[in-house]
C-alpha cells in the first residue's frame, strides 16, 4: 500500500464560537491509502480535545503507528490495535475513514450499502454559534435561508451567563415566528447544574426540542441529578467519547453524540451505534471541522441515526472536497464506490 499526507487550510465562512472559545479555521490533515488501483481517502480535524492539537502532531501519530508495519486490511483490527497504542482519536480517524473507502471502492459498493444500512432521510441541523442577538438576527437568515435547511442547532452556554443565553435565544425564537424552524440547544458543558435547570425548564417552554451536554466533562456524577424530572431529553457528546463510555453514563441520558474525530472514525461510529441502541438510547451524530471528506463518511452510517448534525463543510470557504451533497435538507452519500468524498479536481494532490 502506498501512503501520502497532506495538510490543508480550511477558511470558515462564519467564524464558530462555543463555549470553548472561538475558530475561524484551521489546519486538517488529509491521509489517502492506494491499494490495488483503488485510492481511499480519510481525514482529521485537530484538537486538543482530539489528541493532537495541530495536523502536524496529527501526522507524527499516524507515522509512528503506521511504522509497526501493520496489515491494512481489516478497519476493526487497526482501529483496535491503534486504541491500544494511544493514537490520537483524530489521527485514527482519518486512517480508518480511509481504509473503510478503500474496502468499500474495491467491493464496488456505496460504503452505506457495505454496512447494509439505508440511505438517510433525516434532515441535517445546522449550527448558529454563541453571538450577540444583534448578530444572530443578521446571522439567522444567511445561514438558513441560502441553504435551504429548517433545522437549527443553537449554541449556548456564554461566558456572559444564562441572561446572555436567554437574550441571544430569543431572537431565534423571533425568526421562528415568521419562517418556522425546529431548533436544538448544545450548550458543550457552559452550564452548572443549576444553570442548567433553570435553561431546560426556560427553553422547554420556548420551542427547544433537546438539550445536548449541559454539564462539563468531568461533571457526568451531576446527570443524575438533573436527569430526574428533565423538561428536555439530555444528549451527551463530550462525555461520550468512545463505545465503552455509553454504560457509564446510560441511565442518565436519552442520547448520545457521535463525532468520528473522536471516537476514532466509521469503526468508533459503528460500535457506538450498537452499544447505544443496546441501552435503548438515541442517536445523533455530530462533526468538527470537517469537509466533505470526513462528512461523506459520516453520511454513510446516519441512516440509522435519530438525529444529524453533518454541517462544518457548509461553513467551508471554499470546501475543497465534494462527495456529501445537501439534498432537500438531508446531507445524501452518492451511490459510488466508497463513502463518497473526493478533492475537487482545482485543489486535488497529486495522488487523487
Amino acid at each position: 500500500m502506498k501512503i501520502d499526507f497532506n495538510i490543508i487550510y480550511l477558511k470558515k465562512l462564519f467564524p464558530l464560537r462555543i463555549s470553548r472559545g472561538v475558530r475561524d479555521g484551521q489546519h486538517n490533515l488529509f491521509i489517502s491509502v492506494e491499494d490495488e488501483g483503488h485510492v481511499g481517502w480519510g481525514e482529521a480535524s485537530p484538537g486538543e480535545s482530539e489528541g493532537a492539537a495541530t495536523a502536524e502532531e496529527t501526522q507524527s501519530h499516524l507515522e509512528k503507528f503506521l511504522s509497526l508495519d501493520l496489515e491494512l486490511s481489516s478497519p476493526f483490527s487497526v482501529h483496535d490495535l491503534a486504541v491500544k497504542e494511544k493514537v490520537a482519536p483524530c489521527a485514527l480517524a482519518a486512517l480508518d475513514i480511509a481504509l473503510w473507502d478503500l474496502k468499500a471502492k474495491k467491493a464496488n459498493m456505496p460504503l452505506y450499502q457495505l454496512f447494509g444500512y439505508p440511505k438517510p432521510k433525516i434532515a441535517t441541523s445546522i449550527t448558529l454559534g454563541i453571538m450577540s442577538p444583534e448578530e444572530a438576527r443578521e446571522r439567522l437568515p444567511l445561514i438558513l435561508e441560502n441553504q435551504g435547511i429548517r433545522t437549527l442547532k443553537v449554541k449556548l452556554g456564554s461566558n456572559e451567563g444564562i441572561e446572555a443565553d436567554k437574550a441571544m435565544y430569543q431572537e431565534v425564537l423571533e425568526y421562528h415566528k415568521k419562517y418556522p424552524i425546529s431548533i436544538r440547544v448544545d450548550a458543550n458543558g457552559g452550564w452548572t447544574v443549576d444553570e442548567a435547570q433553570q435553561m431546560m425548564q426556560w427553553l422547554a417552554d420556548r420551542e427547544c426540542e433537546y438539550v445536548e451536554q449541559p454539564l462539563e466533562k468531568g461533571s457526568e456524577e451531576n446527570l443524575s441529578y438533573l436527569f430526574k424530572n428533565r423538561p428536555l431529553p439530555i444528549f451527551v457528546d463530550e462525555s461520550c467519547r468512545f463505545a465503552t463510555d455509553i454504560p457509564k453514563w446510560s441511565n442518565y441520558v436519552d442520547g448520545v453524540n457521535l463525532k468520528l474525530m473522536k471516537c476514532g472514525g466509521v469503526t468508533g461510529a459503528l460500535q457506538i451505534i450498537s452499544t447505544a441502541k443496546a441501552f435503548g438510547l438515541k442517536t445523533m451524530i455530530g462533526c468538527m471541522g470537517e469537509t466533505s471528506i470526513s462528512i461523506a463518511a459520516g453520511a454513510s452510517v446516519s441512516g440509522v441515526l435519530d438525529h444529524i448534525d453533518l454541517d462544518s463543510h457548509l461553513n467551508l470557504n471554499p470546501d475543497p472536497c465534494e462527495g456529501a451533497p445537501l439534498v432537500n435538507e438531508v446531507i445524501t452519500p452518492p451511490n459510488v464506490p466508497g463513502h463518497g468524498g473526493r478533492f475537487k479536481n482545482q485543489f486535488a494532490p497529486s495522488s487523487q
